[in-house]
């Protein structure tokens, strides 16, 4: 395998760790530093704000520098704020130096993907990019699980650590295993923020916030909705998550072969449209125990298959502002994450049950394949105008 890729997927598994073992550890870290559990919940939402404003602001600051050494900078941020959270003494500075981890987040992902694509085989671009995510399907299956661990069991503190560190070993990862590529030429703020002149682009955030909002709809109440309606033990819930882990690394793989053999757009099409059916089909069976466990993993599986086509469909509508197409991507999926969260739990307070953000999450996945085929559609037109 690639050495540069295997260096972007640690990346992606540091950044994974970051993101999602704070969910599993939140108590803990309320209990430490003696704040309620909303409170806590600030750092949650405070590293997404975080991952949103620095996606575009740091790849337009630095659109004109190699590749390599922007990676290299994002995770020497990475590095150096995660090791802050860790000595932090108390809520503001821990929310501040939260924040400030966040803000490399989606600008790495962004630019990774345009390298990965660029290191790539003709042909095999989303196969790429779906490698360099597969350290983010790694962290939800292992590293989230043992962050959680240690973080309950020792001490959050030593999580981070263990998180810090491996952004320094990122770091020195992409210094030895990636090559210099050439800044792209002819590059300034004005002519990167072109790309947001388009309604296609408008059209690719719409997609990506309200789409992938389907998936989180669904993972953010994932735990009630198998101990209240499926009525399974609360101690087997880590092995429901293992599943979903287990499926979302399948699936992120299984999406980047399907763009490389269709089209990304198609694609995403056909992820948006089997994630609808997957949530329907969740939402009439889970409470048949064998299907709860069934469609925890076929459901992970489906939802990851639409990270590397979006990915794709990014770079390939924005020439010449590639890297800042591909982190406004990153940005949007956490406002998918948000808008999700948010409008699942919306029927849960009306009293409609836990299997209520199913039926929420299909519509938002739906409204996603529909967008996809709009833009299908806006392809093939503007091919038939060049043809």
């Amino acid at each position: 395998m690639n050495k540069s890729l295997v260096a972007l997927a640690i990346g992606g598994l540091a950044i994974g760790m970051t993101e999602f073992t704070m969910m599993g550890i939140l108590p803990d870290i309320a209990h430490d530093i003696q704040i309620d559990i909303p409170t806590a919940g600030h750092f949650i939402s405070t590293y997404a704000l975080g991952v949103v404003i620095g996606a575009p602001l740091l790849v337009l600051l630095s659109s004109k520098y190699p590749p390599k050494n922007v990676l290299m900078f994002l995770m020497l941020i990475f590095f150096v704020f995660n090791a802050f959270f860790v000595i932090a003494p108390e809520y503001n500075t821990l929310l501040i130096t939260r924040f400030m981890s966040g803000l490399p987040h989606g600008a790495f992902f962004g630019v990774g993907s345009v390298v990965a694509s660029q290191l790539a085989k003709k042909g095999k671009e989303a196969q790429a990019i779906s490698i360099m995510f597969t350290g983010l399907t790694v962290a939800n299956l292992l590293g989230v699980p043992i962050g959680t661990y240690i973080g309950h069991h020792f001490h959050w503190r030593y999580t981070y650590a263990i998180i810090s560190l491996m952004g320094l070993i990122t770091l020195l990862a992409l210094y030895f295993w990636v090559p210099k590529i050439a800044p792209q030429e002819n590059t300034n703020i004005k002519s990167q923020l072109s790309f947001f002149k388009t309604w296609q682009a408008w059209l690719l955030v719409a997609l990506i916030s309200i789409g992938t909002g389907g998936l989180f709809a669904w993972m953010s109440y994932i735990a009630p909705l198998m101990t209240n309606v499926a009525k399974i033990e609360g101690g087997k819930i880590p092995f429901i998550m293992i599943l979903v882990g287990l499926g979302m690394v399948l699936g992120n793989l299984i999406g980047g072969k399907v763009a490389d053999t269709f089209s990304p757009t198609k694609a995403a099409i056909y992820s948006f449209s089997a994630m609808t059916i997957c949530l329907i089909i969740v939402y009439f069976t889970v409470h048949i125990e064998f299907m709860a466990y069934l469609m925890s993993f076929v459901t992970g599986l489906v939802a990851f298959t639409i990270g590397s086509p979006l990915q794709m469909i990014l770079i390939n509508s924005a020439k010449g502002s590639e890297m800042l197409a591909a982190s406004a991507g990153q940005a949007s999926f956490n406002v998918g994450n948000a808008l999700g969260a948010y409008l699942g739990g919306l029927p849960i307070a009306m009293g409609f049950g836990y299997n209520s953000p199913e039926l929420v999450g299909a519509g938002m996945a739906a409204c996603g394949a529909l967008m996809a085929f709009a833009l299908l559609l806006t392809q093939r037109s503007a091919k038939a105008k060049m043809a």
